[in-house]
């Protein structure tokens, strides 16, 4: 038997059929209230026949004012029984051919979007440093603000159980609100949420400790962290060992390893606005499948609850091997299964061929704008371009049409970008 066909056991006690897991990618099929929709139940449907042990959905958001984008799905408060349907036959939907379906939650913080929310929060007035205005100068958020985020978190998590999904995922990582908490440059604070990696890593242990409070000890709980924000003074290996361990003894049921934000977004495969810093450590996210398996694989040395990479993955061997000598228990695929979303099934049944890279024939312009090009700008309309097209393939898969693997970047781009405004001007009505 292949090793990504072995069943794994959590802390929890669930069970999950197999070794792969539907990485968690941004769907945008929300409707102008931020509610779940068919386009959710068709996409993940059709995920669900792929084979795949386990889907993550993209970041379900706790706060209506600080979204990620303007179609993300978004629970706070009571609930309408419309939207409690739509959310049941969502995943009653993905779980249809057996595969779990885990909620992902998160808060975007000061990455919300500009023509989202012209002044984001985040725990200290600190902007995201990109070109074209995408994002405001944040607000620093108050200890009232801090305490409501908690329960907010907790509150999302007890809505995804009560409508049937099998589990979730807090996402602290890629620069969204809980993984700017970790990050010294990021963080400024003075008080207890801010200083010591101890007091940085307070808001996320505490949306993990309401949210087991929530939804009980049977019901699995997930955590994506950063192995590093690959910024020099940033939130580096190290700390993210530390975080692990912490997590592991909260309890928690799988740790997501993934990597960078928005102004370094190596978790796109993409440098950003400086050279990518890790202690001189790179070549994890080079010339190898599994962008974050090197840091994985350290990880392990210690106590830490059952691990999951995801980036970069793309050929049986190596994912077998990730598990069976690197100790990985769950193989995340994320834009492979925006085109062939039967990958599953094939990897499952011994394909030896390698999943199609549609990222490495994707780009805007000539030549080479990956890593160590010196255009900043055309590296980032490189990586929110090939970022956007992949989230068309979704919207597609959304609509019941097939994928369109001719379109073009810079018309993908633009398109998104076109797209995302006229439902920000939507939702604001």
């Amino acid at each position: 038997m292949e090793a990504i066909a072995e069943q794994l056991t959590l802390p929890s006690g669930a069970v999950l059929r197999n070794r792969l897991c539907k990485a968690a990618m941004t769907e945008g099929l929300a409707n102008k209230h931020n509610h779940a929709t068919r386009g959710h139940e068709r996409l993940y449907r059709r995920w669900g026949k792929g084979g795949i042990g386990l889907m993550l959905t993209g970041n379900v958001q706790v706060d209506r004012r600080y979204l990620e984008r303007p179609g993300n799905v978004v629970i706070e408060g009571e609930q309408s029984a419309k939207q409690l349907v739509a959310l049941s036959r969502w995943s009653a939907a993905a779980r249809e051919n057996g595969a779990a379906i885990w909620m992902q939650i998160s808060h975007a913080g000061r990455q919300t979007p500009a023509y989202v929310a012209a002044e984001p929060v985040g725990p200290s007035e600190v902007q995201v440093e990109l070109p074209g205005g995408m994002f405001g100068a944040p607000r620093a958020l108050g200890t009232d603000e801090i305490a409501d985020i908690i329960s907010r978190f907790a509150h999302t998590a007890s809505i995804a159980k009560q409508t049937g999904f099998d589990g979730v995922q807090i996402h602290a990582a890629h620069g969204y609100l809980l993984s700017e908490f970790l990050n010294p440059l990021t963080n400024k604070r003075e008080d207890e949420w801010g200083g010591s990696l101890e007091n940085r890593a307070r808001l996320l242990r505490a949306c993990v400790a309401a949210t087991r409070k929530a939804v009980g000890s049977d019901f699995p709980i997930s955590v994506k962290l950063n192995s590093s924000d690959f910024q020099k003074g940033g939130f580096e290996f190290d700390d993210s060992k530390q975080v692990a361990a912490w997590l592991y003894e909260d309890g928690v049921d799988l740790l997501e390893i993934s990597g960078g934000n928005y102004e370094q977004p190596m978790m796109m495969g993409v440098e950003g606005k400086e050279p990518a810093f890790e202690d001189g450590k790179r070549e994890s996210t080079r010339a190898r499948e599994g962008y974050f398996l090197d840091f994985a694989r350290q990880m392990t040395e210690a106590e830490t609850p059952p691990l999951m990479v995801t980036g970069g993955f793309r050929t049986l061997d190596a994912m077998n091997a990730a598990i069976v000598d690197d100790g990985v228990a769950m193989i995340g695929l994320g834009r492979p299964l925006c085109v062939d979303t039967d990958a599953p099934t094939k990897l499952l049944g011994g394909q030896s061929e390698p999943l199609t890279s549609w990222e490495k024939v994707l780009r805007v312009g000539p030549g080479w704008f990956g890593p160590g090009s010196s255009s900043i700008t055309m590296r980032m309309l490189n990586g929110f371009g090939i970022q956007g097209w992949f989230c068309l393939q979704l919207l597609r898969m959304g609509a019941g049409k097939a994928p369109n693997t001719r379109l073009g970047v810079l018309r993908a781009f633009l398109s998104y970008q076109s797209g995302e405004k006229k439902k920000a001007k939507r939702m604001a009505r």
